[in-house]
């Protein structure tokens, strides 16, 4: 997976969707930094999914297009039927999807723009993720294995390779052939779902870790949000993937784990490996931050503390996806089973 970096000259109309629910925290910062872009968007169309907050307010104070969606059909997933929506009302050449939560450098849509057109097909981008708080750095490890996940070799002819949902740039032609997202209204996963959509399609799917050109930080307002976010899609995501991108990844998470483990042993001929195999994790994620996040010094070097929050979103997840078959997000049950909400 490559890093985003470059530029070019403005190519083709750009309409920017964003799909909001709740997001008075986010949304401002978002229109910031897309109006002080070097290259303006021809249209920015915000769709309000029922806020019961002032995130529509706030939008709407911007002189943006502010739509609110029509109430959701039984068979659509909310973010689906934003996104939809908010296509039917654009008008541009090139479709630019963004979460609230994202944050622009200057030159990011501009680069967007160029590297879609450079590569073809579609593009998306994992953002650099600003955690501020110590909650929000629990979060290291999972992002971690997202790169780990999307970078592996072997996810390259993936027919079922997916996207990353806060960034994705198509051209309004390819999103036609497919169908977009009414073609996966009723998927829970609408990222992963959208990419192998296109694949089949025989639309080419490049991802890219975003760096400083484009940046989010995903759960400010509190731990609830976060263990909601995350527990919806790590099991079912997990699926999407090759059994020899797995299998790589697990073997590092059990080597992991023993070397979390390095305390119990004092004493014993095992203490010293495990300690230097902890160390050696250490580097490893301050290695990785640079490129992933801004996790700070402490949950580096205590990183069995993201191992820990990395079992228990995984084990709700697996709860909610297998056996509960719904999940809760931004106060709404979605029924995984058969896509829609209650």
């Amino acid at each position: 997976m490559k890093a985003l970096n470059g530029s070019s000259a403005k190519q083709g109309s750009i309409s920017v969707l964003i799909p909001v629910r709740n997001e008075e925290l986010n949304i401002a910062p978002l229109l910031n930094s897309i109006f002080e872009q070097a290259i303006r968007p021809d249209e920015v169309i915000v769709i309000d999914d029922h806020s019961d907050d002032q995130t529509k307010a706030i939008a709407e104070s911007y002189g943006v297009t502010v739509l609110s969606a029509p109430a959701l059909p039984e068979d659509w997933t909310g973010k689906n039927w934003a996104l939809w929506n908010g296509y039917l009302h654009s008008r541009g050449e090139i479709l630019v999807f963004l979460d609230a939560d994202v944050r622009l450098h200057r030159n990011a849509l501009q680069t967007l723009v160029s590297e879609r057109q450079r590569q073809g097909g579609v593009i998306s981008v994992l953002p650099y993720h600003q955690a501020h708080h110590f909650y929000e750095k629990f979060a290291m490890l999972l992002n971690m294995l997202m790169v780990f996940a999307f970078a592996s070799p072997f996810e390259r002819s993936n027919r079922r390779k997916g996207l990353f949902g806060a960034c994705i740039v198509t051209t309004r032609k390819d999103y036609d052939t497919i169908d977009g997202h009414r073609s996966i209204r009723s998927k829970l996963l609408d990222d992963m779902s959208l990419g192998e959509r296109f694949q089949q399609a025989g639309i080419r799917v490049t991802n890219y870790i975003g760096g400083e050109v484009i940046q989010f930080r995903m759960y400010p307002d509190g731990m609830k949000s976060e263990v909601e976010g995350f527990s919806k899609e790590v099991a079912l995501g997990t699926a999407s993937f090759r059994i020899l991108t797995i299998i790589p990844m697990v073997l590092w998470i059990v080597c992991l784990i023993a070397a979390d483990s390095f305390l119990f042993f004092i004493g014993t001929p095992y203490f010293v490996p495990l300690l230097i195999a902890y160390s050696l994790y250490v580097l490893q994620f301050f290695y990785f931050n640079r490129y992933i996040g801004s996790f700070g010094v402490v949950h580096p070097i205590l990183h069995f503390l993201s191992t820990l929050f990395f079992f228990v979103i995984l084990v709700l997840s697996v709860y909610q996806s297998f056996i509960r078959r719904r999940v809760m997000w931004k106060g709404r049950y979605i029924d995984i089973g058969r896509g829609g909400t209650q």
